[in-house]
């Protein structure tokens, strides 16, 4: 094992610095979930808010209110979440088992609604993501490697904020992009990285 973008598990597994010596839920996320590829518009919908609602928190705060927030948005179906009204922004905002913030909220309710409309024009609301899949991404070898945004993280969330969505930075856009596996940033020698590229050239073939 070389660089230091990898660490040894406790069970002797090399995986991504960041998911090893910390808490339980980060190794779970790190080996089923991150750089999956999502191709489900609900699922998609579900990455892109609970990034836009981590931003300034620690990840490990929105993992463990994760089911709480699901069962709060309706389990991130887009139809019901864009359907929700005042009496439901007031829920949510009283709503201890998620992240009451008034803006996140909001916003979560507009880029439903956003949502819909990318999906009338365009078939899904992942056809519109995957466009921004780059043409050539390195697995990364050192911690200095990985990076908060890309230009084509910075082009997606110019067309998102275009489209009206809202808490879509080119730093929450790439989070969503590594996260849903349009890049994989699972490090050179991380255990998991042969098996994500692998899927992730395979979802890709669903957009070419």
């Amino acid at each position: 094992m070389t660089g230091d973008a990898l660490a040894l598990g406790p069970d002797g597994v090399p995986r991504c610095f960041w998911a090893v010596g910390g808490a339980r839920e980060y190794i779970a996320y790190h080996d089923r979930e991150w750089g999956r590829p999502v191709l489900d518009d609900d699922a998609l919908f579900e990455r892109l808010t609970l990034e836009a609602f981590q931003s300034g928190l620690s990840w490990l705060t929105i993992l463990r209110k994760r089911e709480h927030f699901r069962a709060a948005f309706a389990g991130f179906h887009i139809p019901a979440v864009a359907a929700f009204d005042d009496v439901d922004r007031e829920r949510l905002l009283a709503d201890a088992g998620i992240v009451r913030n008034r803006l996140k909220i909001d916003a979560a309710l507009v880029n439903a609604r956003a949502a819909e409309d990318v999906i009338a024009e365009q078939g899904s609301l992942a056809a519109l993501f995957w466009r921004f899949r780059p043409e050539v991404h390195r697995p990364p070898r050192s911690r200095a490697d990985f990076v908060a945004a890309s230009p084509e993280s910075t082009a997606l969330a110019k067309e998102l904020k275009r489209r009206g969505f809202r808490f879509v930075g080119p730093t929450t856009a790439y989070s969503v992009m590594q996260a849903a596996g349009i890049v994989n940033d699972h490090a050179a020698g991380c255990s998991v990285t042969a098996a994500v590229a692998a899927e992730q050239d395979q979802a890709a073939l669903r957009f070419s």
